[in-house]
């Protein structure tokens, strides 16, 4: 059995695939891919045709991708952004493991991502069970402080039933809530990222799915970011024609 992580930090390899010299052709690929994006190709043949002209790592794939949008998806997530300084009084609707997960990344100093939508994001990923690591603690924290500090109403977390663990978590969020005075509460759904999509209430994510879809969003990425002990670099993907 595989050694169980134990930081949600960076790949071995990713020095490399993103050292400052890669940046600019990372930021290369973010374009073109946006570009066809724009233009109704496939994500998958897209993303192969680039990932192919500049000879990506998947690790890179992953990153480029991430990173893109068309011109229609910009526009439509612009109007719909909500600045975190206009959150005051407001409920809102976390994407639970999204949101966690970047929050851990971002204290463990793993890669950091600012796309064209200007949302931050990381490369970690949780593969259907979710693992408490040694920066989940201080995550939870940093997440509580920051909200209080919006003077956020109220935050329902949604968590996916179907990944393994959900439950504890929930228990240790109300748990967290309950010593430190935090205004949220905490649902397992069968499908969130359908929930985010549809309330009337602001979704904190960077998914771009709920993005292109939600009445209402923010994201908390750079707060996030600047809230770390230890500022984590954040690899700006925007791409060069914006």
């Amino acid at each position: 059995m595989g050694q169980r992580q134990t930081h949600r930090g960076k790949h071995p390899e990713d020095g490399k695939l993103f050292a400052p010299e890669r940046v600019p052709v990372l930021r290369e690929a973010v374009a073109d891919l946006s570009f066809l994006y724009t233009r109704g190709y496939s994500d998958r043949s897209a993303l192969k045709t680039v990932g192919d002209r500049y000879a990506l790592d998947v690790r890179q794939r992953a990153a480029v991708s991430s990173a893109a949008c068309s011109d229609a998806a910009l526009e439509c997530r612009r109007a719909h952004w909500v600045a975190p300084s206009d959150l005051a009084g407001r409920e809102v609707n976390l994407d639970g493991y999204n949101i966690l997960i970047l929050a851990e990344s971002a204290l463990a100093g793993g890669v950091l991502l600012r796309g064209r939508d200007g949302c931050i994001r990381d490369l970690a990923s949780i593969h259907g069970s979710y693992h408490r690591v040694e920066e989940t603690h201080s995550a939870i924290h940093l997440i509580g402080r920051i909200l209080q500090e919006l003077r956020v109403a109220h935050a329902q977390w949604r968590l996916d039933s179907p990944v393994s663990n959900s439950g504890k978590l929930k228990t240790r969020l109300c748990e967290d809530a309950e010593r430190s005075g935090w205004p949220w509460s905490v649902t397992l759904d069968p499908n969130p990222d359908k929930v985010l999509a549809q309330s009337p209430r602001v979704a904190v994510t960077s998914d771009s799915w709920i993005l292109d879809r939600a009445q209402a969003w923010t994201s908390l990425g750079d707060l996030l970011a600047a809230g770390a002990e230890t500022t984590p670099d954040v690899i700006e993907l925007s791409g060069v024609d914006d």
